[in-house]
């Protein structure tokens, strides 16, 4: 499943940036919810919340297995020197 993720483009960074996107959206829901619905409670806004926030640890395993996969495959060592090199370009210094 991490080859096939890997090959149609997903990478490490995806992964961890769609864990820290969960992680607001989870805030973001929890306090729509508490909001939209004041008569449900703090229950019901508290199970969005949580629901939301359970995909973090999802998307941060995904991003340490395609990060281990890109490593194995020295994709992960290609994609830092390849950034490396453009930044010294921008700065004018290549």
């Amino acid at each position: 499943m991490i080859k096939k993720l890997h090959d149609i483009g997903h990478r490490s960074e995806h992964a961890y940036t769609a864990a820290v996107a969960s992680i607001g959206l989870s805030v973001l829901t929890w306090t729509a919810s508490l909001r939209a619905e004041p008569g449900k409670g703090l229950d019901r806004a508290d199970r969005w919340g949580i629901l939301v926030g359970e995909w973090a640890p999802t998307f941060f395993g995904l991003g340490l297995a395609l990060s281990h996969y890109e490593q194995e495959e020295g994709t992960l060592l290609e994609k830092a020197h390849a950034n490396g090199e453009r930044q010294r370009q921008m700065a004018g210094t290549a």
